[in-house]
């Protein structure tokens, strides 16, 4: 059945073969064309700033609003900063005010850019800056400086540079100096050196700690553009030993790492990789938050950037070890960075385990296959309990997106190019590993690998799934906790089915999938319609061994945290559930998880470690194991593999071999046999859970 989810869009309906054999492109059309419109455009913002603003018991200024949502984006709470100025565009409409609307553009437009949204973020700066304000500087700098930010971020330096110079001419003198910043790290882009260097010394040292810390990473790296190593080196070590307020730790680390960078470029690759390992060593210390000062200054540092930088020199030195144990220090971080300390019950830890210790705990017929994605390839370890092998591909990081989308596109369209597509990126990707059919995979993506289907991979004519039972874990360090849990749960159900919502909403489909799956189980416990609701959820699931949801979801690309499963209205009002709750659930007793839902398993990438959203919000809650799609899914082939797989558990299969036989079961249907049919669903978490006592 269809069930719900595109980035931010909302699937209705569902999307059944009319009569005869379902087509895969077909299909895929239909689904296409049920997506909605975004819900982050100007007229639904307005709407649901309108919504908000009636549910506010103390209602304030959109000046006010603007100003909240301004301090929330600071912060790093990027969905209620867009919600903040989502008010104050309802009242700059209600009240045609047009300096509040510009002024909520603008505020939009920040949010936007420091979520990482920068087609939004751009969209709204040009809509600021075509308002008529009273007082312009207000507007016309920050709306400028946006529009450089974001062509920065797509290495336009070009045009960057003309957006600065612009903001410049229409800044305050107060805000001038963070345009200043940002102008010399673009014309240090675009080699530009000299009029970089007469820039920078015209700014002013910022009072404020952090911004004064900001400035002198840029001189520091101005003088690596120049080819001044030997200076750069000597400014960045003494900048490890710099005080900066309570961030010391963070300026200390990008101090190191830029060390790193010139002893690289100095050749002294040894002394790099000693520099790097200085550079992690000092990011465990660092406390995750959002930090809008990098923006600000025109920096837009990726803390991954260091863990890329010291896994490639250590690759490079034959130390593939140390490199694997970097990449899961990768992933720890970048889960930290993520959450920003809003999962309170978390019962996974986020460290990274000893390589030994991940070893000691797989079996015989089980590989880790182990991906990062570096710059200038695909480094990648196969993990054996009795040894690890490195490889590197030569693919990079951005052709290695162009695979992927390219792939995904076919498979999701209905394309019949999609198996050519399958063998090319099979031999790329798997070919080189040399894994021995049989053998159980454990896949732990990277970068966008994580929109990557790999049971629909192709190797010597044959899909993966045909060779090998496939699942998908966050990372080694997840694995291995999850392998150390118990792996039995009780054949008790609890699920959720065609949540009251409006009628748009209504999944006749999804109700009759909950009640055929129920007979599976004679203990269960089944909620439809109203009974479908966030109440009932946080109550049922607390002891829940088996939780299957049927309902629409929405993934939240502002802030994937935000992403919600739609259940059902209570008192009248919407109530949601959201994935930052799913956060402060308690879910030990939880052995999986299954949302039936359309791309339930997507959210935004955090690079170096999974998508976040759904899935890591369950498994961080206690939830062994998760099921959860890549794209839109069919009612048919849905109904078939959900029905196998759970068929398959309460023979006594573990949850890698029943989804294993799931997806063959409808591969070998020869109306289903596209992957688009039987491959979007992925295992994710406990691959050897199985389901004890007596289920039917």
């Amino acid at each position: 059945m269809l069930v719900l989810t595109a980035s931010l869009a909302i699937m209705a309906g569902a999307a059944r073969a009319q009569g005869g054999a379902p087509d895969a492109e077909a299909a895929a059309s239909r689904m296409e064309k049920a997506r909605l419109a975004d819900v982050d455009t100007v007229f639904a913002l307005t709407q649901d700033g309108a919504i908000l603003y009636a549910q506010d018991d103390i209602k304030m200024s959109g000046y006010q609003y603007c100003s909240q949502a301004v301090a929330l984006a600071e912060a790093g709470d990027f969905r209620q900063s867009v919600r903040a100025a989502s008010k104050a565009l309802h009242l700059a409409n209600s009240t045609r005010d047009p300096e509040l609307l510009a002024y909520a553009n603008r505020d939009l437009a920040i949010v936007f850019s420091y979520s990482g949204q920068l087609e939004k973020a751009e969209q709204f700066a040009r809509d600021a800056l075509r308002m008529q304000v009273k007082n312009p500087t207000q507007v016309v700098g920050p709306a400028n400086k946006v529009i450089g930010d974001v062509q920065t971020r797509r290495r336009d330096y070009a045009g960057a540079i003309l957006s600065y110079d612009a903001a410049l001419a229409g800044s305050s003198d107060r805000y001038k100096p963070l345009v200043q910043a940002s102008l010399v790290n673009a014309l240090v882009e675009q080699g530009q050196l000299a009029r970089a260097r007469q820039v920078l010394d015209t700014i002013a040292q910022p009072t404020n700690a952090s911004l004064a810390a900001q400035l002198d990473r840029t001189q520091a790296r101005l003088l690596l553009a120049e080819n001044n190593a030997e200076m750069a080196r000597e400014l960045y070590r003494e900048q490890t030993t710099q005080k900066a307020g309570v961030d010391a730790s963070y300026y200390r680390m990008w101090a190191w790492d830029g060390v790193a960078r010139a002893e690289q470029m100095l050749g002294n690759r040894q002394a790099a990789a000693n520099a790097s390992s200085q550079a992690v060593a000092a990011a465990d210390s660092v406390r995750a938050r959002f930090r809008s000062e990098e923006f600000k200054m025109g920096l837009f540092s990726d803390v991954q950037s260091i863990f890329d930088r010291a896994i490639g020199l250590y690759v490079e030195l034959g130390d593939n070890g140390r490199a694997l144990e970097l990449s899961e220090r990768g992933r720890s971080r970048a889960l930290l960075d993520a959450v920003r300390g809003r999962g309170g019950n978390a019962t996974l830890s986020a460290a990274a385990p000893d390589l030994a210790t991940m070893q000691q705990a797989l079996r015989a017929d089980e590989r880790v296959l182990e991906f990062h994605s570096l710059p200038d390839r695909l480094q990648v370890w196969v993990v054996s309990a009795t040894g690890v092998q490195a490889h590197a591909i030569p693919i990079r990081r951005d052709e290695l997106g162009e695979l992927v989308d390219g792939f995904r596109e076919s498979v999701v369209r209905g394309r019949r190019g999609a198996v050519t597509n399958a063998d090319r990126l099979g031999s790329a990707l798997i070919g080189p590993l040399g894994l021995a059919d049989g053998q159980r995979l454990v896949v732990v993506p990277h970068g966008p690998l994580h929109y990557l289907p790999f049971q629909a991979l192709r190797l010597n004519g044959r899909y993966l799934i045909e060779t090998h039972p496939v699942s998908v874990v966050p990372s080694m360090g997840i694995a291995l906790q999850l392998a150390q849990r118990g792996n039995q749960a009780q054949a008790d159900l609890v699920a959720f089915g065609n949540p009251s919502i409006e009628q748009k909403y209504d999944l006749p489909g999804a109700e009759v999938e909950v009640k055929q799956l129920a007979r599976l189980f004679p203990r269960n416990e089944v909620y439809l319609g109203a009974a479908a609701n966030k109440t009932q959820f946080r109550q049922a699931v607390a002891d829940a061994p088996i939780v299957h949801v049927a309902a629409h979801a929405e993934a939240d690309q502002v802030d994937p945290l935000y992403s919600r499963i739609l259940l059902a209205n209570e008192g009248g009002r919407q109530n949601f559930l959201e994935a930052h709750e799913i956060l402060d659930m308690k879910m030990n007793s939880t052995a999986l998880v299954t949302l039936s839902a359309c791309e339930s398993g997507l959210g935004r990438i955090a690079r170096g470690d999974e998508v976040l959203g759904f899935p890591r919000s369950f498994l961080m809650a206690g939830a062994g194991a998760m099921i959860a799609s890549l794209w839109p899914v069919s009612d048919d082939a849905t109904e078939l593999l959900m029905s196998t797989f759970y068929s398959e558990l309460a023979k006594g299969r573990d949850t890698q071999r029943a989804m294993q036989a799931a997806q063959l079961a409808v591969l070998r249907d020869p109306k289903l046999a596209h992957p688009f049919f039987w491959a979007p669903f992925n295992l994710i978490g406990n691959w050897r859970m199985t389901v004890g006592g007596s289920a039917a």
